[in-house]
């Protein structure tokens, strides 16, 4: 049995690797799209660059959770794809035009996306039979988003954007740097060896499950690509905006603090009809209110449901959902499925529906999408 020692230095070093990983999302989400600007790329074309991030989420997580599963190695695969994510970032240092950027960004983003569900599996994996305590590791993940954002806004106003590279590169070291900390662990035995990952998918809670993750990162793709931008055309500095990212992650970590009492006592289905219901409440205010200040730190802290409920609920269902063996390869279709694919909607047809419709349009279409994700669970989830 662990020691409470032993577990406290275990919980040090899953929790750094979060911190780390999330404090890269905290630098790319909010500023990369204004540093694409900087650059002289129009909306649409900062749409197309963001979105390859996403894509190759959709294929980059399945071949090396295939591969983890296979030779059972997940955490070697983390190790290496984050050395190799500082390689290829190394090449916007080189140059700044949109089809070497695409480059860069697509072989950078291939390897990086490799890490997160490999992680999520060896996290899982270290807890064992304790797997409630998985949101108080995440929970590390919001904190270095809030730190980062909350750092770096001020400082791109006081110098520029050019930082956000850099900033990135040395938040990428610690990703490595933490990973090498973590002890291996082997693969639980849980009896289901005689699974397939093609029955696994026939399943219809499964299928609702993966399309409501589609649908909700779909719904988050165009906040998380032009949310930053947005702001701007309102009048908003980067500072407040900075901010404003904070909060919505901040009320995420209180939730995760909570959600293994909460996972008991409201269930899962329950938990994400309501988490939905509030994420569709809130594009509608950030899209007919951009002005009320006051009104978009309420809709920023409805994150805490839109993105943070959702996903812990989804992190324990693809858990127990994808049993022994398929446990890397279920959290990389989780992962594929909707930060991939979800992603790359949200970031091309965001750009779309901005250039074409209007800004505040794309706040709508993430209403439609969350309201298509509501339907799903309540139909087929149970």
């Amino acid at each position: 049995m662990t020691t409470a020692l032993t577990y406290r230095s275990l919980y040090k070093r899953l929790s750094s690797f979060y911190l780390f990983y999330f404090a890269t999302l905290g630098v790319l989400i909010p500023y990369w799209g204004p540093y694409l600007e900087s650059l002289g790329f129009s909306i649409r074309e900062i749409g197309e660059l963001t979105a390859i991030l996403a894509a190759t989420k959709i294929v980059a997580p399945n071949i090396w959770g295939w591969w983890a599963d296979r030779r059972g190695e997940h955490l070697s695969i983390v190790r290496f794809a984050s050395l190799a994510s500082i390689v290829a970032f190394a090449g916007v240092f080189i140059g700044s035009g949109y089809w070497w950027l695409a480059l860069v960004i697509a072989l950078f983003s291939f390897f990086w996306n490799a890490s997160l569900p490999q992680f999520e599996a060896v996290t899982l994996n270290h807890l064992g039979e304790k797997v409630e305590r998985y949101s108080s590791i995440r929970l590390w993940g919001s904190v270095g988003f809030i730190v980062t954002v909350a750092i770096l806004g001020p400082m791109l106003e006081w110098y520029s954007v050019s930082l956000v590279p850099v900033a990135l590169m040395i938040l990428m070291v610690g990703i490595w740097v933490s990973s090498l900390s973590v002890p291996t662990v082997p693969d639980p035995e849980h009896g289901h060896g005689h699974l397939s990952l093609k029955n696994v998918l026939r399943r219809p809670v499964v299928a609702a499950l993966l399309a409501v993750a589609f649908l909700n990162q779909a719904a988050h793709g165009t906040y998380y690509t032009f949310y930053t931008l947005y702001m701007e055309s309102f009048g908003y500095d980067k500072g407040l905006i900075g901010l404003l990212w904070a909060v919505g992650v901040g009320v995420e970590v209180a939730v995760f603090m909570v959600m293994s009492r909460w996972m008991v006592r409201f269930g899962e289905r329950n938990l994400l009809l309501i988490s939905l219901f509030l994420g569709a409440i809130r594009w509608l205010v950030i899209a007919f209110f951009p002005e009320s200040l006051g009104l978009m730190f309420v809709a920023q802290s409805i994150h805490a449901a839109s993105f943070g409920i959702i996903h812990a609920v989804s992190i324990h269902m693809v858990h127990d959902l994808f049993r022994g063996k398929l446990q890397g390869r279920g959290q990389a279709l989780y992962s594929s499925i909707s930060f991939g694919a979800g992603g790359v909607v949200g970031s091309l047809l965001g750009g779309v529906v901005w250039t074409t419709m209007g800004s505040s349009s794309i706040f709508l279409f993430s209403t439609i999408l969350t309201a298509l994700a509501f339907v799903v669970t309540w139909r087929w989830i149970r």
